[in-house]
């Protein structure tokens, strides 16, 4: 059993953290105020936030990055959880044949983050984790790492894979989707012609992605490994899928905020990180949306809203339903049961009235899930006072804003998670 996330960061989701004003430009970057703080704001396409801190002798930070729908974003914490920098950017929009080349857009953003952070906090950054979009998978070349096909994107549906999906998962599991990670692996193995010429691995937009900072090819963690069949309560892939001739291609996993090893030499070098910095398994946005949100306990419930709407309710028990879209996640002893949409909120509202986007916390307690007895709001729709009004008068429940909204906050929990598992070893 891994380290609690719950126990490692428990008690610092109770301290009060730096006080917050916002100033706009074209990527909305945010100012932060402390009395250690000398603010510049100096790259309005970047959105970053530039901070002159006299760190005290030897303190160390913690990194995290998350890698959404439309940008990305970067948080740097203090092992008080005190949020130290933040910043974004919006993806660059290569084109490759009419089409965005994602693989070039997220190389590019990863890069331009790392830059974006403030040249004098480098050299504390002791860990590094990501998150990315769930099922946003990459199909790459077992030697060098390289792309061997486009990225299918997260709601990207391999309809024609998923009979031969459901011919040999159990009934409803969570790979019977279209947009499941396995159904993308089905489909790329019966269409690909180089597949006897070269070996190659599954990763997720997260993996590949720290894989870039650390070397170290096959490597993913248990949250996005789950829609692709991996079991988080046996820890291991089931004998359904091991049996299976594309078996090979998929990747170790391991727990979330798991070190996988060092900074590699020519990255920490070029952009002045410390020797020992360690990179981290990662999660999902969604998963890491809930981490910074802090509901730590059972019946607590995050309701993330923005390119995609995700509730995740933490529970004792786990609850599996392809038929509804319902699968959970492992958090260490318990488990973040829910589900997301491929849509935006705009999208949602002329879909669905208000009663039946209600209904899908009642479908997770008849399913078997824990009650839900508080509801935290993040992402983008966390800044609508609007829509938690409208939350809370038909889910009868108490609603209210996270105190941290950004999955780039839960990814750098994860970060300080890594390292202090390492220090302890």
């Amino acid at each position: 059993m891994v380290a609690s996330l719950c126990n490692t960061t428990c008690s610092l989701l109770l301290r009060p953290h730096l006080s917050q004003n916002y100033t706009s430009d074209k990527c909305s970057a945010r100012k932060l105020t402390s009395n250690k703080s000398e603010l510049r704001i100096t790259n309005s396409r970047a959105g970053k936030v530039n901070m002159d801190l006299n760190l005290d002798g030897g303190e160390k930070l913690y990194l995290g990055m998350d890698f959404g729908t439309s940008g990305a974003r970067y948080a740097l914490i203090d092992k008080e959880g005190e949020l130290r920098a933040e910043g974004k950017r919006e993806y660059p929009l290569y084109m490759s044949e009419e089409t965005v080349d994602w693989v070039k857009s997220w190389r590019t953003t990863l890069f331009g983050l790392l830059e974006d952070i403030p040249v004098s906090l480098r050299p504390a950054v002791a860990s590094i984790s990501i998150d990315g979009t769930s099922a946003t998978t990459i199909i790459v070349d077992g030697k060098t790492g390289e792309p061997l096909c486009k990225p299918f994107l997260y709601n990207q549906s391999c309809a024609e894979a998923l009979p031969i999906v459901k011919a040999i998962a159990p009934p409803n599991h969570t790979v019977c989707s279209g947009s499941s990670t396995l159904c993308k692996l089905v489909s790329w193995w019966n269409t690909s012609s180089d597949i006897p010429k070269m070996p190659a691995v599954l990763l997720h937009q997260a993996d590949w992605l720290l894989w870039l900072l650390h070397g170290n090819l096959g490597v993913s963690d248990y949250n996005n490994a789950l829609k692709v069949g991996y079991d988080p309560e046996v820890e291991s892939y089931p004998p359904w899928l091991l049996s299976q001739p594309y078996s090979s291609v998929l990747p170790r996993v391991q727990a979330p905020g798991t070190t996988i090893g060092t900074m590699k030499e020519n990255i920490r070098t070029q952009f002045g990180f410390r020797e020992d910095c360690v990179i981290c398994t990662g999660t999902t946005d969604s998963i890491a949306a809930f981490l910074a949100a802090r509901a730590n306990e059972t019946g607590k419930a995050v309701t993330s809203l923005g390119s995609t709407l995700a509730i995740k309710l933490l529970s004792t028990k786990r609850v599996e339903d392809a038929r509804f879209g319902v699968y959970s996640h492992r958090l260490d002893d318990k488990w973040l049961v829910g589900g997301a949409s491929n849509t935006g909120g705009a999208v949602l509202r002329q879909i669905f009235t208000d009663d039946q986007l209600a209904k899908g916390y009642k479908l997770l307690k008849d399913l078997g899930a824990s009650r839900v007895d508080e509801v935290f709001t993040a992402g983008g729709g966390s800044r609508n006072e609007k829509w938690i009004e409208i939350r809370e008068r038909v889910l009868g429940l108490p609603v209210r804003k996270a105190l941290q909204t950004e999955a780039a906050y839960g990814a750098a929990l994860l970060a300080l998670k890594g390292a202090s598992a390492a220090a302890a070893q």
